[in-house]
């Protein structure tokens, strides 16, 4: 496989600083190289080289992958012959081609995901693909539910600045151009939080069972509760203010109007599945959520939490968090800043039993306490 000397990640605009350490602290032989918003690359050492199927384990990393080049030539045309060129002779059986963040989640209704531009890159790409070419026709096929694929990568991270490179797919999140999910909202949710929950759900890939038992702390308005009973839950929304009347009047959502840390433990008894988003530091969410996880009549399998990152600082934490809930029992426990996050992250849990093994791009939580972010 090619011999290569850098590795790129993609980001959220504004986590540029939290990638950085986190990579640091795992990886001090890594050195930082290059930088735009929600951009970066990294030297790799000289004296070790990487497995083409490296696995980067990053919690704010949303794409990474081997550098082939940067392209700034002045024309579409120019800048896709040059990608051709450097794919070589390698057989890629996949493309894929997106833009970098242009700014946070959110901001003036902004949404991270394809535009005019990666849009026209990849369609520029595929044109100047010589037709005897045999790798084009792999190119322009869906992907497939298969391990150890040969992707060619191109991030547009300028008008006029592109850069190829090139990973192997292992899971879910490396067969997404750029780890990024095609979600729209719909006109029946009643907040953005319903994208968020659809981004978790299928970036955990939990194992529900129709009509079992969720509690969702911090529902209000619903968005969120709108896309568990999609999923076939029964859930029931605690929260002190209210939700919207299309959520609250569905017959499969009950409304407890308590804070998450008043509502008495045995009511919890039939929950097996627990989220929550609450607009407070990570500590008071973990509090609440151990105190109702650890009582003896409880039996919840697993966990969608949203740990807000109040300050960036807190990014350093993350160790420490991801720790303290394998304490509760939980085996599988993952965490990945998702593409409709915003100054937060995803941490997603299983509680033994039948749950599946790690998927080989998701990030475990290490019990190695020297691991910073």
């Amino acid at each position: 496989m090619l011999n290569a000397t850098f590795l790129y990640t993609t980001c959220q605009v504004g986590a540029e600083p939290a990638l950085k350490r986190e990579i640091a602290a795992r990886y001090p032989e890594f050195r930082f190289a290059y930088s735009r918003p929600g951009f970066l690359t990294f030297k790799l050492p000289a004296d070790r080289a990487l497995k083409a199927d490296f696995r980067l384990e990053s919690i704010f990393a949303r794409a990474y992958g081997f550098v082939l080049g940067k392209v700034t030539a002045d024309s579409i045309e120019e800048r896709a012959q040059a990608v051709y060129q450097l794919t070589g002779e390698q057989p890629y059986t996949l493309m894929h081609v997106w833009p970098r963040d242009l700014c946070t989640p959110g901001h003036h209704g902004y949404t991270p995901g394809m535009n005019e531009h990666s849009v026209a890159a990849r369609e520029a790409i595929l044109a100047a693909w010589p037709e005897s070419d045999p790798r084009r026709g792999w190119l322009t096929q869906p992907p497939r539910e298969k391990p150890g694929q040969l992707v060619l990568d191109c991030i547009v991270v300028g008008p006029n600045e592109w850069w190829a490179g090139y990973h192997f797919t292992a899971g879910y999140v490396s067969r997404l151009p750029g780890g990024l999910q095609s979600l729209e909202l719909p006109p029946h949710a009643v907040s953005r939080a319903y994208l968020k929950m659809q981004e978790a759900l299928a970036w955990a890939q939990f194992p529900f069972e129709a009509d079992q038992q969720a509690v969702e702390i911090g529902c209000a308005p619903g968005g969120a509760a709108q896309a568990l009973m999609e999923a076939g839950l029964m859930v029931t929304g605690i929260d002190p203010a209210e939700v919207d009347p299309v959520v609250g009047n569905d017959p499969r959502f009950h409304h407890v109007r308590k804070r998450g840390a008043d509502v008495q433990r045995r009511e919890f008894r039939k929950t097996r599945w627990l989220a929550a988003d609450m607009n407070v530091a990570p500590q008071y969410t973990l509090d609440t959520v151990e105190a109702i996880v650890t009582h003896p009549e409880v039996e919840i399998r697993g966990l969608l939490l949203t740990l807000k990152l109040l300050d960036w600082d807190l990014a350093q934490m993350l160790p420490e968090y991801l720790e303290r809930i394998r304490g509760w029992g939980y085996r599988d426990v993952r965490a990945r800043q998702l593409q409709f996050n915003r100054q937060e992250i995803c941490v997603a849990a299983l509680h033994g039993g039948k749950s599946r093994p790690p998927r080989r791009d998701d990030v475990p939580a290490r019990r190695k306490r020297g691991a910073r972010k």
